[in-house]
């Protein structure tokens, strides 16, 4: 069907929501351009109604995949996308919406849009995802149960890709602790793979819920995986890993969180087991905290209710001029890197390195993945 530029009356007959939905559609847009275009125009329908030479004059913004007849196009392909998802019950959320998972709105290759299902809250006050291996063993599922029943008293939401093994075990045992779970996606909404976990996926609607960036009737690609990884470490606070072999998605998912400067944890396991493999190269290769368990994890982030480390630091007096600005550097975030603390603290870097050392050893400073410090 060939649409004029003239006809803007038929671009009017959308909502907002097939604007947003529409704009994921246009093909070689991606969401670093899009953000280009949702920050140089009041609305969305500002952008659909405009004529094809104007938005050619945007910088950054190809001409040749915004035609009228394209983004018309794109919006009937939305239109059907929003009566299948709300056949099955499905929501959509916005990047520049106040629901829009505000850690993952952070990260640079977030997603423009997200479908959900469920009582789904992406803005906690605390949240984790859990990854491993998809052939998990007795002694990784042990572990994951013992981890979500140990932070179960700090009410943090679960985040996992409801695959076989750690997983769908993450889930489960977050539903046993009365914990929020969501599970993201690698396809649409109305499907649910591996089809076995659909019980399991509708009971976490009940306190939890789906998440995907797919529209309804996708179904699952080798490539979507990876890219579900990114919004599993992009809506975390931290990311741990179970078991993992020295490849496969859970290394991809810590290696982005460590991207987003997000805290990545993996427990050691035996050196010859071969799931133990990759979180032994993350801990290795600084990527990753050795986690030991909930106790370890908890005081890590520095999330125990009870809170002697800052008593601890507020009582302790003994800090030269040096220690004292870098102490007041690392408080302006949660972490820094060495260069970022010698800028706010006005030190070299040999000087921030030296004096680092000195609050490590008093108690104050803990390293961080990544050659990030922050306060104990």
């Amino acid at each position: 069907m060939y649409i004029q530029e003239t006809n803007v009356p038929f671009i009017l007959n959308f909502s907002p929501k097939h604007q947003q939905i529409a704009l994921t559609f246009l093909s070689g847009i991606g969401s670093r351009r899009a953000r280009i275009l949702i920050a140089h125009f009041n609305d969305l329908e500002e952008f659909f109604t405009e004529k094809t030479l104007n938005l050619a004059k945007i910088p950054g913004v190809p001409s040749n995949f915004i035609s009228f007849k394209q983004r018309a196009a794109a919006l009937l392909e939305a239109d059907k996308a929003l009566e299948h998802l709300e056949r099955i019950g499905g929501q959509t959320v916005f990047y520049t919406e106040a629901d829009y998972p505000r850690r993952l709105k952070n990260c640079g290759d977030a997603p423009l849009l997200l479908y959900s299902k469920g009582n789904v809250d992406c803005n906690p006050e605390k949240i984790i995802s859990i990854v491993g291996t998809r052939h998990a063993t007795d002694y990784g599922k042990s572990l994951t149960r013992e981890l979500i029943e140990g932070i179960r008293q700090t009410g943090t939401t679960v985040v996992s890709g409801m695959a076989y093994g750690i997983d769908i075990c993450a889930h489960t045992s977050a539903l046993e602790n009365e914990l929020s779970t969501l599970g993201v996606l690698g396809h649409g909404l109305d499907l649910m793979y591996p089809f076995a976990h659909r019980k399991i996926a509708s009971r976490m609607l009940e306190t939890g819920g789906l998440v995907t960036e797919f529209p309804p009737g996708l179904k699952p690609e080798p490539s979507y995986f990876p890219m579900r990884n990114r919004i599993v470490a992009g809506m975390a606070d931290a990311t741990i890993v179970v078991e993992s072999g020295d490849k496969g998605g859970s290394l991809i998912t810590a290696n982005l969180a460590n991207d987003y400067s997000r805290d990545v944890f993996a427990y050691p396991g035996d050196i010859g087991r071969p799931f133990s493999a990759g979180c032994l190269k993350l801990i290795q290769e600084d990527k990753a905290h050795l986690l030991t368990g909930p106790d370890n994890f908890l005081t890590m982030m520095d999330w125990n209710i009870q809170g002697p480390a800052v008593v601890q630091r507020k009582l302790f007096t003994d800090l030269n001029d040096f220690e004292e600005r870098i102490v007041t550097a690392l408080k302006t975030k949660k972490d820094l890197a060495v260069d970022s603390i010698g800028f706010i603290a006005s030190l070299t870097a040999a000087e921030v390195s030296t004096h680092l050392l000195n609050l490590e050893f008093k108690g104050l400073v803990r390293p961080m993945p990544g050659k990030r410090y922050s306060l104990i």
